[in-house]
Formats: C-alpha cells, sequence, structure tokens
C-alpha cells in the first residue's frame, strides 16, 4: 500500500512542475539521469474526485470464511481499510452510524472523528473449535492510523454469531466505496475506502 502524506503544498507544487519541464529540456529522451521522480507529490482536487457516495453498501452472498488479519493504508486521494479473508468471498455491510454497539453485549464502543463507519463482515474471527483466527492486539487500537487525512480510529466491536464488526472513526461524513478482491488463491479482501474529501 501507498504509504505518504497527501497535504496541499500549491507553491511546492507549481515551483516543482516548472524544475520538471526545465529538467525535461535539458535532458533529451534517452538521457542518462540519476534518480526517479518524485511520485508522492500532492494530488489536486480534480484528481480526487471519485464519484462515490456515504449511502450503505452491502452483499448478501453469504459463504463461510475467516477473519486473518486487518490493516489499513494512506493513498493519495483517500485512506484504505482491508479485511483479509480465508475462504470465499462473503456478505458484508458498511454504513454511517451514530454509534457502533459490541456484538453480544450491546455496550457502546466509541470512535474517534466526526462520524463512524460501522463494519460488519459475515466471518467469524475464530474457527470451528473457537480458536482465534484473527491475533487481535487492541480493542480499541486495532490499526495505528495516527497522521491519516480521513481515519480516526480503528475499534473492534466483536466477533459474535458468525460475524465480525468494526467501528471505523473518520474526521467526517466523507464519500466511501467497498468491493471484494480476490487472491491470493482461495482468500479475498473486503476492502473499504473512504475519500479525503467531497
Amino acid at each position: 500500500m501507498t504509504m505518504f502524506s497527501s497535504v496541499r503544498h500549491p507553491v511546492r507544487t507549481t515551483i516543482v512542475t516548472g524544475l520538471a519541464a526545465l529538467a525535461v529540456a535539458a535532458f533529451p529522451a534517452g538521457s542518462a539521469v540519476g534518480g526517479a521522480p518524485d511520485t508522492t507529490a500532492a494530488r489536486p482536487s480534480a484528481e480526487c474526485a471519485t464519484g462515490w457516495g456515504s449511502l450503505p453498501e452491502a452483499t448478501k452472498t453469504l459463504r463461510w470464511a475467516t477473519v486473518e488479519n486487518i490493516r489499513t493504508g494512506r493513498h493519495a486521494c483517500f485512506d484504505r481499510l482491508v479485511v483479509d479473508l480465508a475462504g470465499p468471498a462473503t456478505a458484508y455491510q458498511v454504513y454511517y452510524v451514530p454509534t457502533v454497539y459490541q456484538e453480544g453485549s450491546g455496550d457502546p464502543i466509541p470512535a474517534r472523528g466526526g462520524a463512524t463507519l460501522r463494519i460488519d463482515v459475515e466471518a467469524p474471527a475464530y474457527d470451528d473449535a473457537g480458536r482465534p483466527t484473527y491475533p487481535l492486539k487492541s480493542l480499541r487500537e486495532v490499526s495505528n492510523v495516527s497522521g491519516y487525512d480521513t481515519f480516526r480510529q480503528v475499534a473492534w466491536a466483536g466477533s459474535f454469531e458468525g460475524r465480525t464488526t468494526l467501528a471505523l472513526g473518520v474526521r467526517a461524513r466523507l464519500p466511501f466505496r467497498t468491493h471484494l478482491l480476490t487472491g491470493p488463491g482461495n482468500a479475498h479482501r473486503l476492502v473499504v475506502d473512504v475519500a479525503h474529501r467531497w
């Protein structure tokens, strides 16, 4: 995953663009120039237009899989959360809520930020014998998202009766998208991308 800041620096971007144009003019194609181009420059807002919305997203196809890992990453236009699944793609629901409640107990799970996404994955984080398949290190900080543009907290809300629930605290109610990726092998990944802005 790409790990870089998308802080906007229009003056620096203009200077870098001007210097890049001079470098291209000074060194024609095929010339040997040391170093690779900087691909981490902040993207203009027009390049980050997503067309995403903030309404609930879900699939209903229920298959047996288990949660193996939960990770996050930063991209130029969005922050990403990935739930790694061992087994086929399964049903999920992702939607904004005022509060996420813990599976089983019903206790509220506070999440930092101006809005909270509830992520339900119809896959347990334990096997048939009840042994954990995901080595949870912290209930309140499932993944370190300090310094992210949009994410504020990933909190564990439980894995109960075949469903794993997360509370994703975000800066504000921002557009998001969800999709499933296949592989490697029979594994799948539920991906939740939340845009940095509307």
